[in-house]
């Protein structure tokens, strides 16, 4: 699409009023706008310090300069407005102002366009959904959605296109000609207005026919400005019709953007009649894998709990070389408390038991917390 401008540096047409005695001086010794630049310079200084009242301009002109004033701002205003409108991301405005510079250096005929957001969406949704596969009904949705996304930027850019050619453009022209010609004008009427005053004081003193010169001067850029004032105001029906080529084009992209829409709606409904119809498949959990935990670790102070070991006729209670001993009491149940002992114990006092290094042995009874029955 064409170039875009950022509205912080449209260089659209300021205030159209009449310069003020600052930059009017400046404007004077600067570029000499007016035939006298040293009598111009010394009636503003008068007028300024010395509070001298300068030649007054009739109501109707300065009726006609409030309007075009207020007629200028408008259109600088609106114009920056409509481009954060279209384009409203700031740094995106930039980087397009950048790239389009670029491209214009290195000759390339086709610029970027503005990134619209809707088109960003619709890649994000495309990615994601393609990334879901066709199996999953929120993935085939999203490749719905994401190419209605990208039709809406299509449709968006087309916006931003007929709004530049049909209203940005002609009053971007209005500011950069007939705005800034007003302008030009007003201060060519104050300089030669200065002159005039200037030698009005010296009446007697400089010869008539300067003095007559300076007031035809005068009175001919005050009918320029005039005309030129009088020609915008009486003009402002195109401003009208550029503003309708704005709604114009608003109204057909948002016929286009619903069209685009209730086609997606209606996809996105299909999908959810569809998926609703369908037998839901039932969650059949798999079979748990037998875990064999192994031998526990042995943490109980030297008598760990033990399950009951298998009995074969070629197994013991010991695996070390000593004798055999048989234990005097049955294998225990399983559930009852048991523990295999560690180490050979003799017993020195009566009511103690006595075993050897590997015996079970199981408790029957507890008497406290610190003896049990065997």
């Amino acid at each position: 699409m064409d170039e875009w401008r950022d509205p912080s540096a449209v260089p659209v047409a300021g205030r159209v009023t009449r310069p003020t005695p600052q930059s009017l001086s400046t404007c004077c010794l600067g570029r000499g706008l007016a035939d006298g630049s040293q009598s111009v310079d010394l009636e503003l200084v008068s007028e300024k310090v010395g509070g001298a009242e300068g030649t007054k301009l009739d109501e109707d002109f300065k009726e006609m300069e409030k309007k075009v004033d207020v007629t200028s701002k408008a259109v600088t205003e609106v114009l920056a407005r409509t481009i954060e409108y279209l384009q409203p991301n700031p740094a995106s405005r930039a980087k397009l102002t950048m790239l389009n510079t670029v491209s214009k250096i290195r000759g390339q005929v086709k610029n970027p366009g503005y990134p619209q957001s809707e088109g960003l969406l619709g890649e994000c949704m495309i990615r994601h959904g393609k990334e879901l596969g066709g199996e999953s009904n929120f993935g085939d949705a999203l490749l719905d959605a994401g190419e209605s996304m990208k039709r809406l930027a299509e449709v968006k850019d087309s916006l931003d296109i007929e709004v530049k050619q049909n209203f940005i453009d002609p009053l971007q022209n209005l500011c950069d000609k007939d705005l800034k010609e007003i302008q030009h004008h007003l201060k060519k009427l104050e300089g030669r207005r200065l002159d005039f005053d200037y030698k009005k004081k010296r009446q007697g003193r400089i010869p008539d026919e300067e003095l007559r010169q300076a007031l035809e001067k005068f009175e001919e850029s005050k009918e320029v400005a005039e005309t030129s004032m009088h020609n915008l105001l009486e003009t402002d029906i195109e401003q009208v019709s550029q503003l309708c080529a704005l709604v114009d084009a608003q109204l057909d992209y948002h016929r286009q953007a619903v069209q685009i829409l209730d086609e997606l709606a209606d996809k996105l409904k299909r999908r959810m009649r569809e998926a609703s119809s369908r037998p839901k498949r039932e969650y059949k959990p798999k079979p748990r894998e037998p875990f064999d935990l192994g031998e526990p670790e042995q943490s109980n102070g030297g008598f760990p709990c033990a399950t009951a070991p298998k009995i074969t006729p070629s197994s013991s209670f010991r695996s070390s070389d000593k004798p055999i001993r048989t234990p005097s009491r049955s294998m225990p149940p399983l559930d009852q408390p048991s523990c295999k002992a560690l180490y050979d114990f003799e017993p020195e006092n009566a009511g103690e038991l006595g075993f050897h290094e590997g015996d079970v042995i199981t408790l029957t009874n507890q008497i406290d917390e610190n003896c049990s029955h065997v």
